[in-house]
């Protein structure tokens, strides 16, 4: 008999939340809640987002079903390894809940997933954040059922099996992942995106188009050492599925991303948005990604004084989508060579008509440079704060990211990811 372990992969996992998507949607999840048989429910949410009145809508229309709805709006943009100890404490603190609702960007839907699994699992948030940085443990029981309702078009969290947080005493960006966080619903209502600042619609839309991007450049799934199915992971490699919702996303955002940062009012522009963001999620949160998000951990979480127009608070922070986007040009002209064909696929997805006279190797961060400029990113690491004297601790930052550089198509060393970084101080 044929061992199951032996050889490469011929096995690929998808898995998706349930999905409701369209104008309106947020107004029905009081009855998505009750059948889940919700009786008392946790909304989460940030400050700015509470401002514009939609976590309160959605909890009182959630009331009207006869459920209990309290609503959280402490959680920090860009959460910490305090800021999501807080809600925590917070969720354990109130008692028991049957479900959970977060309402917000990726921030407060990855807290609504640490509050899930540390309201159904004992232990310290850092036990099950991924080595080396914490324990790397898994849950022992279940989670209970998360509502997930994106109010930015950018991260996908609400499909996807992870959550991002910064650890702030180690300066470092990691998270948790594992399957039972993915949410159980997800509510995509582009109505509650269209107060987005310009700023944020180009952040949060360059997370998209790098999901998608790296999703369909990721290492294929065949390529990988066969698995145990106790062992299967939930990134397991570009894969035909991941590939079809990757593809749709970039040939939407080609037009939309720009559309949308221009006028946010451009209700067609935020509902192609808010599809491709979709999409993304539901082809990456397979897939997964790779160098791009790698190194945007450390570059968020090593900032010092970077503060973004268009965000909230007065801390440093570098947005995680423009995290994401600095250093992509310079990561897609390194994996080229692994497969050349995807590449030129997702320059043309999202540039048509953009002919590049030069080396193909160059025409994906030409198109990239492009639409970072059209639409407002920083000009490189270099415009948000970093020199290159940073690089060896930026490196040193993503080599920590093993679970992200494992699905990259072309194997980076420490000297690899220093000349992405350097090359990435300044993009134009």
């Amino acid at each position: 008999m044929t061992s199951t372990t032996a050889g490469r992969e011929t096995v690929f996992t998808y898995g998706a939340p349930a999905l409701k998507y369209g104008t309106g949607s947020s107004d029905e999840i009081g009855y998505d809640l009750t059948q889940y048989g919700a009786r008392r429910v946790l909304v989460l949410t940030d400050a700015g987002v509470a401002a514009t009145g939609w976590p309160q809508r959605i909890a009182e229309g959630i009331e009207t079903y006869g459920i209990e709805a309290v609503v959280f709006d402490g959680v920090h943009v860009e959460p910490t390894d305090v800021s999501m100890r807080k809600a925590v404490d917070f969720a354990r603190g109130q008692g028991e809940w049957d479900a959970f609702v977060a309402v917000g960007g990726g921030s407060a839907i990855d807290t609504a997933k640490a509050v899930n699994l540390l309201t159904s699992n004992d232990g310290d948030l850092m036990d099950y954040v991924n080595a080396p940085v914490g324990g790397g443990r898994a849950p022992a029981a279940p989670l209970k059922p998360l509502v997930a309702v994106p109010t930015t078009t950018g991260t996908g969290s609400e499909s996807t099996t992870v959550c991002v947080l910064d650890v702030l005493s180690l300066r470092v960006k990691s998270g948790i992942s594992h399957l039972r966080l993915r949410p159980s619903l997800a509510v995509v209502d582009p109505r509650l995106t269209v107060s987005q600042p310009p700023e944020v619609t180009a952040a949060s839309g360059m997370d998209i188009l790098c999901h998608a991007a790296e999703s369909y450049t990721a290492k294929p799934y065949t390529e990988f050492d066969r698995k145990r199915p106790e062992d299967r992971v939930p990134y397991c490699g570009s894969n035909p599925m991941a590939d079809m919702f990757a593809e749709q996303s970039l040939r939407l955002l080609s037009w939309a991303l720009p559309a949308a940062v221009r006028n946010g009012s451009d209700l067609k522009a935020r509902e192609a948005m808010a599809l491709a963001a979709t999409f993304a999620g539901l082809g990456f949160g397979n897939a997964g990604v790779h160098l791009p998000h790698a190194n945007a951990y450390p570059i968020a979480g090593q900032v010092r004084d970077f503060h973004p127009s268009g965000y909230p608070g007065e801390e440093a922070m570098v947005p995680h989508g423009m995290a994401v986007s600095l250093t992509a040009p310079a990561a897609f002209r390194f994996t080229f060579d692994a497969a050349p064909d995807r590449h030129e696929r997702v320059a043309r997805l999202l540039a048509p008509d953009y002919e590049w006279p030069g080396d193909l190797r160059d025409h994906l961060p030409a198109v990239l440079r492009r639409l970072m400029r059209e639409i407002g990113i920083p000009n490189g690491i270099g415009a948000v704060g970093y020199t290159e004297s940073d690089v060896d601790s930026l490196v040193s930052g993503t080599v920590k990211q093993q679970r992200l550089l494992a699905t990259a198509p072309r194997e980076a060393s420490e000297e690899d990811l220093a000349a992405i970084l350097r090359d990435s101080v300044t993009l134009w």
